[in-house]
């Protein structure tokens, strides 16, 4: 008698438990889908930062320094942000990070040995933008040499 009830018990709660999966799948399914839909692709979103190459460590420092740079009274806009903000101004409609035909081009050269020029090249399937700075990483003074690079660091250091 033992063990036929433990076998009734036993099925018992395989069908509890199968008849409680067939009432909650859509449920769950729904939930998975959901999770799918909305949240996978804000965690693969592309960004400025995750196309830039790999650098040495010196080349590492030198932009640490231009991409962090948050003007003189520290204004919470940084050249990384401002350059995000502008390629979406350029391209507001579309995820441009996550297109195949858009590269981002950085060319670090050393000017001295305090010195650093870098190329800052975006192309896109529209167009491409193109800055110039001189970084020194001793001061961590940045200067440009055109009027687009400079429009980037005036746009970070007079930032309200």
């Amino acid at each position: 008698m033992g063990k036929e009830s433990k076998k009734k018990e036993d099925k018992l709660k395989k069908n509890d438990f199968k008849s409680f999966l067939k009432k909650r799948a859509p449920i769950y399914l729904a939930l998975i889908a959901m999770f799918v839909v909305f949240v996978v692709p804000e965690y693969t979103k592309g960004t400025l930062e995750k196309s830039f190459p790999e650098f040495s460590a010196e080349e590492e420092q030198v932009m640490g320094i231009l991409m962090k740079y948050d003007g003189p009274n520290n204004s919470g806009l940084t050249v990384l942000e401002a350059l995000e903000n502008k390629i979406n101004e350029e391209y507001p409609d579309e995820k441009i990070f996550d297109h195949r035909k858009t590269t981002v081009d950085l060319i670090i050269t050393n000017i001295d040995s305090e010195e650093y020029k870098v190329n800052f090249n975006f192309k896109s399937h529209k167009g491409e933008m193109n800055y110039d700075w001189n970084v020194n990483i001793v001061s961590e003074k940045i200067s440009s040499s055109d009027s687009e690079s400079k429009y980037i660091i005036d746009l970070v250091n007079y930032y309200d």
